[in-house]
Protein backbone atom coordinates (compact mmCIF):
# COMPACT_ATOMS: atom_id res chain seq x y z
CA UNK A 1 0.00 0.00 0.00
CA UNK A 2 1.38 3.20 -0.76
CA UNK A 3 1.01 5.58 2.09
CA UNK A 4 0.13 9.44 1.75
CA UNK A 5 2.30 11.94 2.93
CA UNK A 6 0.13 12.09 6.03
CA UNK A 7 0.13 8.64 6.87
CA UNK A 8 3.92 8.57 5.89
CA UNK A 9 5.14 11.09 8.79
CA UNK A 10 3.05 9.42 11.85
CA UNK A 11 4.33 6.43 10.85
CA UNK A 12 7.99 7.59 10.98
CA UNK A 13 6.92 9.32 13.93
CA UNK A 14 5.47 6.66 15.73
CA UNK A 15 8.66 4.90 14.91
CA UNK A 16 10.89 7.65 16.50
CA UNK A 17 8.73 7.75 19.63
CA UNK A 18 9.26 4.55 20.04
CA UNK A 19 13.29 4.37 19.85
CA UNK A 20 13.41 7.48 21.81
CA UNK A 21 11.54 5.21 24.77
CA UNK A 22 13.55 2.49 24.28
CA UNK A 23 16.91 4.37 24.84
CA UNK A 24 15.88 6.14 27.59
CA UNK A 25 14.16 2.56 29.42
CA UNK A 26 17.80 1.07 28.32
CA UNK A 27 20.27 3.40 28.84
CA UNK A 28 18.95 6.79 30.65
CA UNK A 29 20.74 10.16 29.34
CA UNK A 30 24.13 9.98 31.12
CA UNK A 31 24.84 13.18 32.94
CA UNK A 32 26.32 15.74 30.95
CA UNK A 33 30.42 15.05 30.08
CA UNK A 34 32.78 17.33 30.44
CA UNK A 35 33.33 19.45 27.35
CA UNK A 36 37.05 18.84 25.80
CA UNK A 37 39.62 21.55 25.46
CA UNK A 38 38.72 23.56 22.01
CA UNK A 39 41.54 21.88 19.00
CA UNK A 40 42.91 23.81 16.50
CA UNK A 41 44.96 20.85 14.15
CA UNK A 42 45.12 18.00 11.09
CA UNK A 43 42.40 15.29 11.57
CA UNK A 44 42.02 12.32 9.05
CA UNK A 45 39.36 9.86 7.64
CA UNK A 46 39.68 6.77 5.58
CA UNK A 47 36.95 4.95 4.48
CA UNK A 48 36.94 2.64 7.17
CA UNK A 49 38.21 3.29 10.77
CA UNK A 50 41.89 1.82 10.86
CA UNK A 51 42.96 -1.20 12.76
CA UNK A 52 44.70 -0.46 16.39
CA UNK A 53 48.18 -1.45 15.01
CA UNK A 54 47.36 1.49 12.26
CA UNK A 55 46.11 4.24 14.23
CA UNK A 56 48.76 3.46 17.31
CA UNK A 57 51.41 3.87 14.37
CA UNK A 58 49.61 7.38 12.90
CA UNK A 59 49.62 8.58 16.39
CA UNK A 60 53.20 9.10 17.11
CA UNK A 61 53.92 9.69 13.84
CA UNK A 62 51.66 11.55 11.51
CA UNK A 63 50.55 15.27 11.89
CA UNK A 64 46.77 13.97 12.96
CA UNK A 65 44.89 14.84 16.21
CA UNK A 66 41.54 14.06 14.61
CA UNK A 67 40.38 10.88 13.25
CA UNK A 68 36.80 10.52 11.05
CA UNK A 69 35.03 7.14 11.96
CA UNK A 70 31.71 5.69 9.89
CA UNK A 71 29.50 4.75 12.69
CA UNK A 72 26.65 4.13 10.52
CA UNK A 73 23.97 4.62 8.51
CA UNK A 74 21.83 3.15 5.35
CA UNK A 75 24.52 5.15 2.73
CA UNK A 76 27.83 4.46 4.31
CA UNK A 77 29.93 2.39 2.24
CA UNK A 78 31.93 1.00 4.92
CA UNK A 79 30.39 -2.42 5.10
CA UNK A 80 31.22 -5.77 5.54
CA UNK A 81 30.74 -8.58 2.83
CA UNK A 82 31.67 -11.65 1.39
CA UNK A 83 34.59 -9.71 -0.01
CA UNK A 84 35.11 -6.58 2.22
CA UNK A 85 36.41 -7.42 5.80
CA UNK A 86 34.63 -3.27 6.70
CA UNK A 87 35.10 -2.58 10.47
CA UNK A 88 34.60 -5.58 12.86
CA UNK A 89 37.40 -3.99 14.91
CA UNK A 90 35.31 -1.08 15.71
CA UNK A 91 33.99 -1.56 19.09
CA UNK A 92 33.56 -0.06 22.37
CA UNK A 93 36.99 -0.80 22.73
CA UNK A 94 38.81 0.21 20.27
CA UNK A 95 36.89 3.91 20.87
CA UNK A 96 38.32 3.96 24.70
CA UNK A 97 41.94 3.51 23.59
CA UNK A 98 41.69 5.80 21.06
CA UNK A 99 39.97 8.54 22.98
CA UNK A 100 42.51 7.39 25.78
CA UNK A 101 45.26 7.92 23.44
CA UNK A 102 44.26 11.66 22.86
CA UNK A 103 42.63 10.79 19.40
CA UNK A 104 39.62 13.07 19.16
CA UNK A 105 37.30 10.91 17.16
CA UNK A 106 34.68 12.29 14.28
CA UNK A 107 31.74 9.92 14.62
CA UNK A 108 30.16 10.01 11.22
CA UNK A 109 26.40 8.66 10.00
CA UNK A 110 25.35 8.41 6.41
CA UNK A 111 21.88 7.68 5.81
CA UNK A 112 19.47 9.31 3.52
CA UNK A 113 20.75 11.68 0.58
CA UNK A 114 19.44 14.95 -0.93
CA UNK A 115 16.47 14.00 -2.86
CA UNK A 116 17.98 15.06 -6.19
CA UNK A 117 21.34 13.26 -5.33
CA UNK A 118 22.28 10.50 -8.16
CA UNK A 119 23.20 6.88 -7.19
CA UNK A 120 21.69 7.04 -3.99
CA UNK A 121 19.04 3.92 -3.37
CA UNK A 122 18.05 5.67 -0.12
CA UNK A 123 16.86 9.58 -0.19
CA UNK A 124 15.00 12.15 1.52
CA UNK A 125 11.47 12.25 0.94
CA UNK A 126 10.61 15.53 -0.66
CA UNK A 127 7.31 15.28 -0.35
CA UNK A 128 6.83 19.76 1.22
CA UNK A 129 3.28 18.09 2.63
CA UNK A 130 3.54 19.84 6.37
CA UNK A 131 6.70 21.52 5.76
CA UNK A 132 8.11 18.97 4.40
CA UNK A 133 7.26 16.82 7.51
CA UNK A 134 8.59 13.31 6.39
CA UNK A 135 11.84 14.85 5.63
CA UNK A 136 11.97 16.24 9.17
CA UNK A 137 10.76 12.80 11.36
CA UNK A 138 13.24 10.81 8.76
CA UNK A 139 15.82 13.26 10.14
CA UNK A 140 14.90 12.57 13.65
CA UNK A 141 14.68 8.91 13.40
CA UNK A 142 18.19 9.32 11.94
CA UNK A 143 19.72 10.83 14.99
CA UNK A 144 17.96 8.42 17.16
CA UNK A 145 19.77 5.35 15.32
CA UNK A 146 22.76 7.26 15.36
CA UNK A 147 23.00 8.28 19.40
CA UNK A 148 21.50 4.33 19.66
CA UNK A 149 25.29 3.46 17.84
CA UNK A 150 26.90 6.71 19.49
CA UNK A 151 26.10 4.76 23.06
CA UNK A 152 27.00 1.42 22.25
CA UNK A 153 30.87 2.79 21.34
CA UNK A 154 30.72 4.67 24.38
CA UNK A 155 30.60 7.67 22.95
CA UNK A 156 29.88 10.26 25.67
CA UNK A 157 26.90 13.13 26.20
CA UNK A 158 28.06 16.40 24.42
CA UNK A 159 29.75 14.33 21.76
CA UNK A 160 29.47 15.76 18.17
CA UNK A 161 27.41 13.34 15.84
CA UNK A 162 28.25 14.59 11.67
CA UNK A 163 25.83 13.73 9.38
CA UNK A 164 27.58 13.20 6.14
CA UNK A 165 24.97 14.85 3.15
CA UNK A 166 27.13 13.89 0.32
CA UNK A 167 27.69 17.44 -2.27
CA UNK A 168 26.50 17.62 -5.76
CA UNK A 169 23.10 17.89 -5.29
CA UNK A 170 21.37 20.72 -7.29
CA UNK A 171 20.48 23.55 -4.08
CA UNK A 172 18.36 25.33 -6.65
CA UNK A 173 15.90 22.60 -6.50
CA UNK A 174 13.61 24.06 -3.89
CA UNK A 175 12.06 20.94 -3.12
CA UNK A 176 14.89 18.76 -3.35
CA UNK A 177 16.89 22.14 -0.53
CA UNK A 178 14.46 22.44 1.15
CA UNK A 179 13.54 18.68 2.38
CA UNK A 180 17.59 18.45 3.23
CA UNK A 181 17.45 21.27 5.11
CA UNK A 182 14.14 20.35 6.94
CA UNK A 183 15.74 17.10 7.46
CA UNK A 184 18.82 18.58 8.93
CA UNK A 185 16.76 20.56 11.32
CA UNK A 186 15.05 17.15 12.47
CA UNK A 187 18.43 15.67 12.98
CA UNK A 188 19.80 18.55 14.88
CA UNK A 189 16.65 18.98 17.11
CA UNK A 190 16.52 15.35 18.33
CA UNK A 191 20.32 15.39 18.93
CA UNK A 192 20.01 18.26 21.18
CA UNK A 193 16.90 16.46 22.84
CA UNK A 194 18.91 13.30 23.30
CA UNK A 195 21.98 15.16 24.82
CA UNK A 196 24.71 15.54 21.69
CA UNK A 197 25.70 17.74 19.56
CA UNK A 198 24.95 18.17 15.81
CA UNK A 199 27.57 18.40 12.92
CA UNK A 200 27.21 18.40 9.25
CA UNK A 201 29.42 17.53 6.52
CA UNK A 202 28.73 18.09 2.85
CA UNK A 203 30.29 20.41 0.09
CA UNK A 204 30.42 23.74 0.79
CA UNK A 205 29.00 24.85 -2.16
CA UNK A 206 25.89 22.62 -1.74
CA UNK A 207 24.85 21.40 1.53
CA UNK A 208 26.92 24.16 4.56
CA UNK A 209 26.33 26.87 2.06
CA UNK A 210 22.28 25.83 1.69
CA UNK A 211 22.27 25.58 5.57
CA UNK A 212 23.73 29.45 6.15
CA UNK A 213 22.05 31.06 3.15
CA UNK A 214 18.76 29.42 5.01
CA UNK A 215 19.86 30.77 8.14
CA UNK A 216 20.27 34.43 6.81
CA UNK A 217 17.28 34.66 4.74
CA UNK A 218 15.17 32.84 6.89
CA UNK A 219 16.59 32.88 10.44
CA UNK A 220 14.90 30.37 12.96
CA UNK A 221 12.99 28.76 9.85
CA UNK A 222 15.58 25.64 10.72
CA UNK A 223 17.67 24.80 13.57
CA UNK A 224 21.53 25.45 12.53
CA UNK A 225 24.05 22.55 13.71
CA UNK A 226 26.32 23.11 16.37
CA UNK A 227 29.71 22.18 13.71
CA UNK A 228 29.58 21.82 9.88
CA UNK A 229 32.68 19.95 8.28
CA UNK A 230 33.09 21.16 4.65
CA UNK A 231 34.77 19.58 1.37
CA UNK A 232 36.40 22.64 -0.22
CA UNK A 233 39.60 20.83 -2.37
CA UNK A 234 41.33 23.98 -2.44
CA UNK A 235 44.66 22.33 -0.49
CA UNK A 236 45.02 24.75 2.29
CA UNK A 237 44.89 23.52 5.76
CA UNK A 238 42.72 26.16 6.99
CA UNK A 239 39.20 26.42 8.16
CA UNK A 240 38.81 29.93 5.79
CA UNK A 241 35.77 29.82 3.84
CA UNK A 242 34.50 31.95 0.61
CA UNK A 243 31.97 34.85 0.93
CA UNK A 244 30.36 33.23 -2.03
CA UNK A 245 29.01 30.18 -0.23
CA UNK A 246 29.59 31.21 3.74
CA UNK A 247 29.48 33.77 5.59
CA UNK A 248 33.06 34.39 7.67
CA UNK A 249 31.29 34.83 11.24
CA UNK A 250 29.27 31.47 10.36
CA UNK A 251 30.19 28.68 12.70
CA UNK A 252 33.43 30.30 13.70
CA UNK A 253 35.82 28.32 15.66
CA UNK A 254 33.17 25.17 15.02
CA UNK A 255 35.03 24.33 11.67
CA UNK A 256 36.32 21.21 10.13
CA UNK A 257 37.96 21.75 6.56
CA UNK A 258 38.46 19.13 4.27
CA UNK A 259 40.95 20.53 2.09
CA UNK A 260 42.43 17.70 -0.01
CA UNK A 261 40.57 13.93 -0.99
CA UNK A 262 41.45 10.36 -1.71
CA UNK A 263 45.70 10.58 -1.10
CA UNK A 264 47.73 8.02 0.11
CA UNK A 265 49.75 8.71 3.09
CA UNK A 266 52.40 6.42 4.84
CA UNK A 267 53.26 7.46 8.33
CA UNK A 268 55.37 5.03 10.89
CA UNK A 269 55.59 2.81 7.83
CA UNK A 270 51.95 2.27 7.51
CA UNK A 271 50.15 3.45 4.28
CA UNK A 272 46.39 4.52 4.51
CA UNK A 273 44.40 6.23 1.97
CA UNK A 274 42.83 8.85 3.40
CA UNK A 275 41.04 12.41 2.71
CA UNK A 276 42.90 15.49 4.66
CA UNK A 277 41.42 17.72 7.14
CA UNK A 278 42.06 20.54 9.05
CA UNK A 279 39.37 21.66 11.96
CA UNK A 280 38.61 24.32 14.70
CA UNK A 281 36.54 23.30 16.97
CA UNK A 282 35.27 24.58 20.41
CA UNK A 283 37.09 27.36 19.82
CA UNK A 284 39.93 26.06 18.84
CA UNK A 285 43.39 25.33 20.64
CA UNK A 286 43.57 28.00 23.34
CA UNK A 287 46.66 29.18 24.61
CA UNK A 288 47.88 29.70 28.51
CA UNK A 289 46.55 32.79 29.94
CA UNK A 290 50.05 33.41 31.75
CA UNK A 291 52.99 33.40 30.13
CA UNK A 292 55.21 34.88 32.68
CA UNK A 293 56.73 33.02 35.97
CA UNK A 294 58.06 33.65 39.75
CA UNK A 295 54.90 36.41 39.94
CA UNK A 296 54.93 37.82 36.49
CA UNK A 297 58.58 37.92 35.58
CA UNK A 298 59.27 37.76 32.15
CA UNK A 299 61.62 34.29 31.28
CA UNK A 300 61.47 34.50 27.33
CA UNK A 301 64.53 36.19 26.01
CA UNK A 302 65.96 36.81 22.05
CA UNK A 303 69.22 34.62 23.25
CA UNK A 304 69.69 32.27 26.77
CA UNK A 305 73.85 33.82 27.38
CA UNK A 306 76.70 31.55 29.30
CA UNK A 307 76.56 31.94 33.24
CA UNK A 308 78.79 31.86 35.95
CA UNK A 309 79.77 32.19 39.53
CA UNK A 310 79.98 35.73 39.72
CA UNK A 311 77.62 37.16 36.70
CA UNK A 312 74.97 39.32 37.75
CA UNK A 313 71.76 40.52 36.05
CA UNK A 314 68.27 40.70 34.69
CA UNK A 315 69.46 36.96 32.76
CA UNK A 316 70.41 35.42 36.24
CA UNK A 317 67.40 36.59 37.92
CA UNK A 318 65.69 34.86 34.41
CA UNK A 319 67.91 31.88 34.99
CA UNK A 320 67.06 32.33 39.11
CA UNK A 321 63.42 31.85 37.81
CA UNK A 322 63.71 28.70 35.71
CA UNK A 323 65.56 27.07 38.52
CA UNK A 324 63.00 27.49 40.85
CA UNK A 325 60.25 26.19 38.61
CA UNK A 326 62.52 23.22 36.92
CA UNK A 327 65.09 22.83 39.31
CA UNK A 328 64.34 23.09 43.41
CA UNK A 329 65.53 26.25 43.84
CA UNK A 330 64.96 28.13 47.19
CA UNK A 331 67.12 31.05 46.78
CA UNK A 332 65.83 34.60 46.24
CA UNK A 333 65.49 36.22 42.85
CA UNK A 334 67.84 38.80 43.18
CA UNK A 335 69.99 38.69 40.10
CA UNK A 336 73.01 37.57 41.80
CA UNK A 337 75.34 33.91 39.97
CA UNK A 338 76.24 32.92 44.07
CA UNK A 339 77.00 29.85 45.75
CA UNK A 340 73.12 28.92 46.49
CA UNK A 341 73.07 29.07 42.43
CA UNK A 342 75.97 27.07 41.77
CA UNK A 343 74.95 24.29 44.05
CA UNK A 344 71.94 23.84 42.13
CA UNK A 345 73.20 24.30 38.61
CA UNK A 346 75.17 21.86 39.28
CA UNK A 347 72.71 19.33 40.93
CA UNK A 348 70.24 19.68 38.25
CA UNK A 349 73.53 19.03 35.28
CA UNK A 350 74.43 15.92 37.51
CA UNK A 351 71.04 14.40 37.45
CA UNK A 352 70.42 15.18 33.73
CA UNK A 353 73.48 13.84 32.97
CA UNK A 354 75.28 17.21 31.54
CA UNK A 355 78.91 17.43 31.74
CA UNK A 356 78.76 19.07 35.78
CA UNK A 357 81.00 22.58 35.44
CA UNK A 358 78.27 24.76 37.57
CA UNK A 359 78.05 27.19 34.53
CA UNK A 360 75.25 27.33 32.52
CA UNK A 361 75.57 27.10 29.19
CA UNK A 362 73.32 26.30 26.15
CA UNK A 363 73.13 22.52 26.66
CA UNK A 364 72.02 23.08 30.13
CA UNK A 365 69.27 26.03 29.40
CA UNK A 366 67.79 23.49 26.87
CA UNK A 367 68.02 20.60 29.65
CA UNK A 368 66.04 23.24 32.54
CA UNK A 369 63.21 24.28 29.86
CA UNK A 370 62.56 20.31 29.12
CA UNK A 371 62.89 19.24 32.07
CA UNK A 372 59.58 17.33 33.45
CA UNK A 373 56.65 15.00 31.58
CA UNK A 374 57.15 13.60 28.37
CA UNK A 375 53.81 14.20 26.68
CA UNK A 376 53.06 13.20 23.03
CA UNK A 377 52.61 17.12 21.23
CA UNK A 378 51.84 17.70 17.53
CA UNK A 379 49.87 20.55 15.73
CA UNK A 380 46.91 21.80 18.06
CA UNK A 381 48.41 20.99 21.09
CA UNK A 382 48.37 23.82 23.83
CA UNK A 383 49.69 24.29 27.19
CA UNK A 384 52.18 24.16 29.42
CA UNK A 385 54.51 21.35 28.04
CA UNK A 386 53.95 23.39 24.75
CA UNK A 387 55.80 26.19 26.53
CA UNK A 388 58.52 24.25 27.39
CA UNK A 389 58.93 22.48 24.31
CA UNK A 390 58.94 26.09 23.01
CA UNK A 391 61.18 27.55 25.36
CA UNK A 392 63.89 24.43 25.30
CA UNK A 393 64.16 24.78 21.25
CA UNK A 394 65.00 28.22 21.29
CA UNK A 395 67.50 27.72 24.45
CA UNK A 396 68.40 25.21 21.84
CA UNK A 397 69.68 27.54 19.05
CA UNK A 398 65.98 27.53 17.18
CA UNK A 399 65.31 31.35 17.82
CA UNK A 400 62.72 31.28 15.35
CA UNK A 401 60.70 29.64 17.25
CA UNK A 402 57.74 31.72 19.23
CA UNK A 403 56.65 31.10 22.73
CA UNK A 404 52.85 31.26 22.75
CA UNK A 405 51.84 27.90 24.01
CA UNK A 406 50.26 26.62 20.63
CA UNK A 407 51.91 24.28 18.91
CA UNK A 408 51.71 25.67 15.28
CA UNK A 409 52.50 24.06 11.57
CA UNK A 410 55.97 26.33 12.24
CA UNK A 411 57.01 24.89 15.72
CA UNK A 412 56.04 21.35 14.03
CA UNK A 413 58.64 22.31 11.61
CA UNK A 414 61.31 23.26 13.74
CA UNK A 415 60.73 20.42 15.53
CA UNK A 416 61.31 18.44 12.54
CA UNK A 417 64.46 20.50 12.01
CA UNK A 418 65.51 19.75 15.77
CA UNK A 419 65.00 15.80 15.16
CA UNK A 420 67.01 15.82 11.82
CA UNK A 421 70.26 17.28 13.57
CA UNK A 422 70.32 15.33 16.51
CA UNK A 423 69.55 12.54 14.94
CA UNK A 424 65.93 11.08 14.50
CA UNK A 425 63.60 10.91 12.19
CA UNK A 426 62.56 14.27 11.28
CA UNK A 427 58.20 13.79 11.97
CA UNK A 428 57.91 16.52 13.56
CA UNK A 429 55.53 14.94 16.38
CA UNK A 430 56.95 15.60 20.01
CA UNK A 431 57.73 12.14 21.48
CA UNK A 432 59.77 10.44 23.90
CA UNK A 433 62.74 10.38 21.88
CA UNK A 434 62.68 13.84 21.38
CA UNK A 435 61.77 15.22 24.83
CA UNK A 436 64.70 12.52 25.69
CA UNK A 437 66.98 14.53 23.27
CA UNK A 438 65.92 18.07 24.23
CA UNK A 439 66.49 16.77 28.19
CA UNK A 440 69.68 15.60 28.45
CA UNK A 441 70.56 19.39 25.97
CA UNK A 442 71.39 17.87 23.00
CA UNK A 443 71.59 20.13 19.94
Amino acid sequence: MHATPARLRALVLAALTGLVATLLVTGGPASAARQRDGLSGYAFDARCAPTQDQMDAWLASSPFWGAGIYIGGSSMSCRTTTTDPGQPHLDATWVSRQRAAGWRLLPIWVGPQASCSSGYTDVIDATPAGDYAAADARGRAEAVAAVARARELGLPRRSTLWYDLEGGFDVASDDCRRSALRFLSGWTLALHDLGYRSGVYSSISAGIHALDNADNLSPGSYAMPDQVWYAWYNGRPDTEVDAQWVRGSSWEGERVHQYEAHTTATYGGVPLTIDRNFLELDGGSRAPKNLRACGGRRIDLPRYPRLRSGSRGARVEVLQCVLRTQARYRGRLDGAYDRDVVRVVTAFQRRAGLRVTGKVDPRTWTALFARGGTPLLKVGSAGRDVLRLERALRAGGLGSIKVTGVLTDRTSRGVARYQKRVGLVPTGVVDDATWQALQTGER
